[in-house]
């Protein structure tokens, strides 16, 4: 697969990202639908927090290491072809639930099973494109994740019933059996690249250093670990946002449509996340080549705009104005996805690409998908001790939106300590070619 042509490469990106969109359709329908999964089960908010966060994200950050260091070792495109049937058909199970323990176990199943998902799709991309386009090529990656929060709004508009009757089992079923079909597809298509190409001379084989070696060496990398809480502070205010957006809206306006809500929103993500994570990166890979701290810089400019709009986009008096602010609060939090994966990758050992990324994701999703969530909840049902449904979600949302002063904090650290861990990374990488 050295010198695979451009045509393959984008194929298999776009492939790769079609995966990545289906890993989030999974995770942003629970949010999209927690109004009536939690009416019909008898939820409280605790219990839905905990069905998106926390109940997830512990069984997907401890799976994704072991599977990430067979990654490291094995086909990649079999372990991703293997996963992704594998939350899709939790993804159908999570329809039969009848109640919160079954519930909980079905989105445990889907978070084991999508913690073989990125690691390995970023290693085989690593391979296919040199660091110089790296940022870039992740950054059309990361487009799965508005493409995919897009098209759960569109499912769920076209297969969610008439009026006040929404079908969730039934949206759960159908995406399931879709995801177990791609996973055959990506088995018959994707051929599994050479570790290594874009940095290595072909033929040259790499030297694997014993595994907790290997392991040490990533995590003294100071750039590295800002980066990881950078992006998983930012992501803790991200999540919590798409936990409860939904519930949000229609406590704020029960009159509103819910088809055209979940319409609107919809495009909102196909658009301007989208938009966010493309430019981010494109912008990240231009400064870049000028500054390396550009990787850094970036995204602590773009998280640091978006606070005081996600502050305002809870005490708009209206569901139009609240879209408005919505849109740019997803604008701003889509540009650092590129960067921050550029940096997990680049930074790490080309044997441990895939390993980099499962403990990347460790953190990101221990803080961010389990916290965030989960935090919003809580806070929730204690804010309701003393205000409304309303303003209890405005005051919980507005205390989880302060975690994203950490996250710039870091990524300025990112900008300040990257320059001499890109040059120590480039340098490793020769000797490994050596």
């Amino acid at each position: 697969m050295v010198g695979a042509s451009k045509q393959y490469r984008n194929f298999v990106l776009i492939l790769l990202t079609i995966v990545y969109g289906f890993n989030f359709i999974d995770r942003q329908i629970m949010g999209i639908l927690a109004p009536f999964i939690q009416k019909d089960l008898g939820l409280t908010n605790t219990e839905l927090g905990l069905l998106i966060g926390l109940a997830f994200a512990v069984f997907y950050t401890f799976v994704a290491i072991p599977i990430a260091w067979l990654a490291d070792r094995y086909n990649r495109v079999n372990i991703l072809s293997i996963a992704l049937a594998t939350w899709s058909g939790f993804t159908a199970l999570t329809g039969l639930a009848n109640n919160f323990i079954q519930i909980g176990l079905a989105r445990m199943g889907v978070g084991i099973g999508e913690a073989g998902g990125s690691p390995p799709s970023h290693s085989i991309i690593s391979d296919l494109f040199p660091k110089e386009e790296r940022a870039s090529a992740l950054g059309v990656y990361s487009m799965g994740i508005p493409i995919g929060i897009m098209a759960a709004y569109f499912v769920t508009a076209s297969l969610m019933g008439s009026g006040d009757d929404v079908d969730w089992r039934r949206i759960f079923i159908v995406l399931g059996l879709t995801g177990i079909g791609l996973a055959v597809i990506v088995k018959l298509v994707l051929k599994e690249p050479v570790r290594g190409a874009m940095e290595l001379n072909q033929g040259t084989e790499i030297k694997k250093p014993p595994f907790k070696e290997s392991l040490k060496e990533l995590i003294k990398i100071p750039a590295w670990w800002a980066m990881c809480f950078g992006i998983a502070f930012g992501s803790f205010v991200s999540y919590a946002k798409s936990a409860f957006q939904t519930k949000y809206l229609v406590t704020l306006d029960p009159s509103f449509d819910f088809q055209t809500l979940v319409i609107i929103l919809g495009i909102m993500n196909g658009t301007t996340y989208a938009a966010g994570a493309f430019f981010g990166a494109r912008l990240a890979d231009k400064w870049g080549k000028r500054d390396v701290r550009a990787y850094g810089w970036l995204p602590a400019i773009s998280i640091g705009l978006a606070l005081p709009v996600a502050l305002i986009t809870w005490w708009v008096p209206s569901i139009e104005v609240h879209l408005v602010f919505a849109t740019l609060f997803l604008l701003l939090i889509g540009i650092y996805l590129g960067p921050s994966f550029a940096i997990a990758q680049t930074l790490a050992p080309i044997h441990m690409r895939a390993m980099s990324t499962a403990l990347f994701f460790f953190i990101l999703n221990m803080i961010a998908l389990g916290g965030g969530p989960t935090f919003a909840g809580w806070i929730m049902d204690l804010f309701k001790e003393s205000y409304n449904e309303l303003e209890s979600v405005r005051y919980a949302m507005t205390v989880t939106s302060i975690f994203f002063i950490p996250s710039v904090i870091s990524f300025l650290l990112v900008a300040k300590v990257l320059p001499r861990d890109w040059k120590a990374a480039e340098e490793r990488n020769l000797k490994l070619a050596k």
